[in-house]
């Protein structure tokens, strides 16, 4: 059986044809000379690397295909599409897995201790965020590139950057000599994209965060399943129409996901009204959160504490949120 489940043998198969053929598409309609075109090609691009990112997730626990190697070949193929392919599957998947294990926020890149040591650096990030860039999390993309040629650590991975640098660089010095335009669009949709993750990781848990080796043990110190429920919330897409969450492949039922993380993402609401029933205090609604992610931009670049969610409700001025916990810059 090429699918963990036969029932995942339609959703997966469609949403894996949709993100392949939806992102290749959309380069076109960036081309185009129609403005109308260029709009829906960045919308496009932007759902199909949104989708992406997710199947990565999914892939990292397995419950795309029967078999592990299936699941790292396409989680290899959709982490290109969401252009997290400069760090390989396999350790993306490792960190993410011992985010489960550990019930807590690992990096391995201390990008607040480096804006303690560079003022500039925070300063900069503080008025890029405040213009609605996503400058702190371009940072910690960008780490994974550079740091291969700095810290000796790094330097098993250099061979990989450097392969991939060239690939995609050859990608789009084509894309910019077919058309500057559709390049510069597809660079807006990948902000797009660095918002839309963000914006659903900042407000998933409020976890202790460690900067870890990638293999360094934690002692989990009281982080039991009760620690792990009681810090993780589900932020959906839409409660009313529970199909929009799909946009997200149903990402937003993180606590039903936590709970139960071999469940695949098409299982999740089911699991999700099983376990909570149907006004579960753990939801977050979106209105509130978009209210405390604009209200908190800035100050979530260097905040030291998630801030604390009221139980039943979110008060957008104690929910900052976070930074830097996206399992596809988690490296």
């Amino acid at each position: 059986m090429l699918f963990r489940e036969k029932e995942g043998a339609v959703p997966n198969t469609l949403v894996l044809l949709a993100v392949s053929g939806g992102w290749l598409a959309s380069f076109a309609l960036m081309g185009s000379a129609s403005a109308a075109a260029n709009i829906a090609g960045v919308l496009l691009c932007t759902q199909a690397m949104v989708l992406a990112a997710y199947l990565v997730h999914e892939a990292a626990h397995y419950t795309l295909f029967a078999r592990p190697a299936a699941n790292q070949r396409v989680g290899e193929w959709v982490s290109f599409i969401a252009g997290s392919n400069y760090a390989s599957f396999e350790r993306i998947r490792h960190l993410h897995i011992r985010h489960h294990r550990d019930r807590a926020d690992l990096v391995c890149f201390d990008f607040k201790g480096l804006m303690q040591r560079s003022p500039a650096l925070r300063r900069a990030l503080e008025i890029l965020e405040w213009a609605y860039l996503p400058a702190t999390e371009i940072l910690m993309h960008l780490q994974v590139v550079w740091r291969p040629f700095f810290v000796p650590s790094q330097r098993p991975y250099r061979a990989r950057v450097l392969a991939m640098l060239a690939v995609r660089g050859s990608l789009l010095l084509a894309l910019t000599a077919w058309s500057p335009r559709a390049l510069l669009l597809y660079a807006l949709s990948y902000l797009m994209l660095l918002h839309v993750l963000n914006f659903f990781d900042a407000f998933h848990h409020t976890f202790e965060q460690f900067v870890v080796a990638p293999h360094e043990p934690l002692d989990l110190a009281g982080r039991d399943r009760h620690y792990e429920q009681d810090n993780t919330y589900t932020n959906l897409v839409s409660m009313r129409w529970p199909w929009l969450n799909l946009l997200t492949l149903n990402f937003g039922y993180h606590n039903a996901h936590h709970e139960r993380a071999a469940a695949p993402w098409y299982r999740l609401p089911a699991v999700h009204r099983e376990l909570y029933g149907p006004d579960n205090a753990a939801v977050m609604p979106l209105g509130a959160l978009l209210a405390t992610w604009h209200k908190n931009r800035v100050r979530r670049v260097h905040a030291e504490e998630y801030g604390v969610p009221v139980a039943g409700r979110l008060s957008p001025t104690s929910f900052v949120g976070t930074h830097g916990v996206s399992f596809l810059s988690v490296i």
